[in-house]
């Protein structure tokens, strides 16, 4: 009974070897598309982040909503920092707590979405080395029973099949920590930047009714 049981086990191990190195296939594709993407990122938005927010901020004090939007507009940050940022300002006529919940919600919406792109990064870190390691351990089953019945090819194959998962799993892993460390520090600077300017423009917009005496 115990051998049955052993055999099963071994089976369905072994059984596991095809798929474990298809998905470590797919998460080294997947980790090759983000790398591209953020050096498309760095050079499409990132590098573009010319304008100091503590600069900008400076040239929103005393404007009226149509003088801020310009200036926002003509600034070099983020595009999403813009349209975020146009939309509020446009709606300048809302009551105060209704202007600061959508503020709120412009912002979550933003972190919603940054959110989104980094648990991509942080998945494949996480998992990567795990099938890595699977791969390692699958073959050295077959490869252990080779090396008792004297057969080299078969043990030097597993062993192959072994140091090539490992390597693959934790160089995956690898690059997909770095990318989701980076893309992390940049979204945090983003985020701290939009709430920043929003907060501004809040504070000015009821500035600016206050001088027309609106409620």
């Amino acid at each position: 009974m115990s051998e049955a049981v052993k055999d099963v086990l071994r089976v369905i191990c072994e059984s596991l070897q095809i798929p474990t190195i298809i998905i470590l296939i797919l998460l080294i594709a997947v980790s090759v598309v983000m790398l591209g993407s953020i050096i498309a990122e760095f050079f499409t938005d990132h590098r573009k982040l010319k304008t100091s927010i503590p600069e900008l901020i400076d040239i929103l004090q005393g404007k009226n909503s149509e003088e801020m939007e310009v200036s926002i507009n003509s600034a070099r940050i983020l595009k999403r920092q813009k349209r975020a940022l146009t939309y509020l300002l446009r709606r300048g006529s809302y009551p105060d707590n209704t202007r600061e919940a959508l503020a709120r919600q412009l912002i979550a919406d933003e972190e919603a979405r940054y959110r989104k792109i980094t648990k991509i990064s942080d998945i494949v870190a996480r998992v990567a080395p795990m099938f890595g390691l699977m791969g390692t351990l699958i073959p050295l089953g077959p490869g252990l029973i080779a090396l008792g019945q004297g057969d080299t090819k078969t043990l030097s194959d597993s062993l192959l099949i072994a140091f090539d998962t490992t390597v693959a799993g934790l160089v995956t892993g690898a690059i997909s920590y770095v990318i989701s460390g980076i893309r992390k520090g940049w979204y945090e600077s983003y985020m701290v930047a939009l709430e920043t300017l929003m907060e501004t423009v809040l504070e000015e917009q009821t500035q600016e009714r206050m001088k027309e005496g609106r409620p």
